[in-house]
């Protein structure tokens, strides 16, 4: 089993509907996924809670017994592990941290996303965890060019020598409406979000399938 951790200090991220996302990828795909939801917000329980039919299981629980509830997924034989992380709450957040096998760091495209993004960097690196920064809700480029702000925070993450993604999740208002049914972006019409999520998901099961075979990140 792989236990990946989702974060992001700063709120508003759009961190849980990365986490749901990738926690249904990984159903779709035939994987038996728990998502731990330690966010107080409770928000991908809810999610998941409103899908019809099967899907990924979820409980909730403290970020204090994150281990406890990787222990039980461990013993129901679970291919996937999925926490996700409350905004804030730096304790919690290195109780996640220390449990994975591999971190998804999401900001979105903006100077004070960037700032906050620096304090997820320096626990994942002082605790020595594979990582990828994923930015989200960034603007759909115009004739295939990126927007101004889009083009800062690439500069600034280069900066900062954060690993990024190659997909940019874009913001699309069809993440949240699938979300509202429990549902992924994969599994609805708009096809530019699916490949997004599908493309997301290959990546991220890549650097989680390279940990404890060679250094990622």
């Amino acid at each position: 089993m792989k236990t990946l951790a989702v974060i992001a200090l700063k709120g508003g991220s759009g961190k849980t509907t990365v986490a749901t996302h990738l926690a249904l990828g990984a159903h779709l795909r035939g994987l038996d996924t728990l998502l731990v939801d330690i966010d107080p917000q409770l928000s991908a329980r809810d999610i998941l809670g409103a899908r019809e039919g099967s899907g990924p299981a979820c409980v909730t629980c403290s970020g204090r017994n994150v281990l406890a509830a990787q222990f039980g997924a461990l013993s129901q034989r679970r291919d996937l592990l999925i926490v996700d992380t409350p905004a804030g709450a730096v304790e919690e957040v290195g109780e996640a941290i220390v449990v994975a096998d591999f971190a998804v760091l999401v900001v979105r495209p903006t100077l004070i996303d960037l700032s906050g993004l620096a304090r997820s960097l320096t626990i994942v690196r002082k605790l020595g965890k594979a990582y990828t920064v994923v930015l989200n809700q960034a603007p759909v480029p115009r004739e295939n060019i990126e927007a101004p702000l889009v083009k800062r925070a690439l500069k600034g993450l280069d900066y900062m020598q954060a690993p990024v993604a190659p997909v940019i999740v874009r913001s699309r208002s069809i993440y949240q409406t699938a979300l509202e049914r429990g549902r992924s972006a994969e599994e609805m019409p708009d096809r530019a979000a699916a490949r997004e999520i599908a493309a997301l998901w290959d990546f991220i099961h890549a650097g989680l399938a390279a940990t404890g075979k060679e250094e990622v990140a």
